[in-house]
């Protein structure tokens, strides 16, 4: 499954007068007003798959209320040009008339829109109904840069707990409105590593190391060791709140595909004091670190999202990660997907969101003029080299 996506975050983050602004990236790069040039873009270098979303803080607006002409217009358009979208429900923000990821209500609210939106459009078939969840709770949770910008262990667990179930609850109600045939849950999601910066190090790199896998332990209902049970108990989870996590992530597992995020900051470096984690820059990189998550989960897996920041390097970048899928899969991981992560340039990423600069940053396989770019013309190489090579995706998922 070769793909790309349009990147649609739409965080909160600190305005004037200690109010909020909205950060919307489809607003930045002009995919409101050129939405149908990019899906052609992506027609036109031979993908057939595309993450995409309707803005969900525009689309739900209210309990029980939506408004559906965006998103009507577009999978019109993606069904003409035949490409299959992987649609977006959440990613990294919520409607102002909710508030934020620390609301009790928001899990049953977004489940009523994932099933009505599973409604509208059957013959969706892969969702990623809440997209990175760990990273969404610690920068809204714990590092409180976006919406709630909270900066506590109890703030990271309460957003964590709210997201996992939304995103369990969104699951169900797709299932139960389409039905689970040839339904797939694609869960995109940032794949970490912490290193140890000396022995010292050790204790507090693995408590990071555990802490990385627990958005997908209580999706995919798996148990947690116990320092990581506890850190939940400690700060607001119940023992009702994990056995229901154990028995609903269970139930929807046969239905899910594990999507890995990596991207050269993926890998930290830990100091033995309580001194700032920082980035290490690529030490291990996808092979390892993928590895160890489908160890954890043994589920099909997708490469959901990478990029380098970098337009002479971007074709290199691409083709070991590349590199890094083909070896895994001879290696015996059931791979089905890659995705270059975005279609077009973003904005303001460099300092993830928490200003509005304006600054582009070049990720994408185009710029924002929609020119296309070198890892562009090598993206289109290998799709057209690679995709008669890997198994067909009937083989893969066992659906027609």
């Amino acid at each position: 499954m070769f793909a790309t996506g349009i990147e649609n975050s739409y965080p909160t983050i600190a305005g004037p007068d200690a109010g909020s602004v909205r950060v919307d990236e489809m607003a930045k790069t002009g995919h409101y007003e050129r939405w149908r040039d990019d899906f052609t873009l992506v027609r036109a270098l031979g993908i057939d798959y595309l993450r995409w979303g309707p803005p969900y803080y525009r689309v739900h607006e209210g309990p029980d209320r939506y408004h559906w002409s965006y998103a009507d217009e577009a999978l019109a358009e993606l069904r003409r040009l035949n490409i299959t979208p992987i649609v977006d429900l959440c990613h990294f923000g919520v409607p102002d008339w909710i508030g934020d990821f620390q609301n009790s209500d928001w899990p049953e609210l977004f489940a009523g829109y994932a099933g009505a939106f599973a409604a509208r459009y059957p013959e969706v078939r892969f969702y990623t109904p809440v997209n990175e969840i760990f990273i969404t709770a610690v920068f809204s949770g714990q590092l409180g840069w976006w919406n709630e910008r909270l900066t506590s262990d109890e703030g990271f667990v309460t957003a964590l707990k709210h997201l996992a179930r939304a995103n369990l609850l969104a699951e169900a109600a797709i299932l139960k409105a389409r039905g689970p045939q040839g339904t797939y849950f694609i869960q995109s999601e940032s794949t970490e590593y912490f290193h140890p910066e000396k022995p010292a190090a050790d204790a507090r790199a693995d408590f990071h190391n555990q802490k990385r896998f627990l958005s997908l332990d209580l999706c995919y209902g798996v148990d947690v060791r116990a320092c990581m049970y506890e850190y939940l108990l400690d700060n607001g989870l119940t023992r009702e709140d994990y056995h229901w996590f154990m028995r609903a992530g269970r139930a929807v597992k046969p239905f899910c595909i594990m999507g890995n995020d990596y991207y050269i900051t993926n890998e930290h470096m830990v100091p033995a004091e309580d001194g700032p984690i920082i980035a290490s820059g690529e030490l291990f990189g996808y092979y390892i670190i993928t590895k160890q998550y489908y160890d954890r989960y043994h589920l099909p897996v997708m490469h959901t999202e990478t990029n380098l920041a970098d337009t002479e390097r971007a074709p290199d970048w691409l083709r070991k990660e590349w590199a890094n899928m083909v070896r895994l899969r001879q290696d015996g991981v059931p791979i089905i997907g890659f995705t270059w992560y975005s279609l077009i340039d973003q904005v303001d990423w460099d300092t993830a969101l928490r200003e509005t600069n304006g600054r582009v940053n070049p990720l994408g396989l185009f710029d924002l003029d929609r020119n296309i770019r070198p890892v562009g013309d090598a993206y289109r190489q290998l799709v057209s080299e690679w995709r008669h090579i890997l198994p067909a995706e009937s083989l893969c998922l066992g659906v027609d």
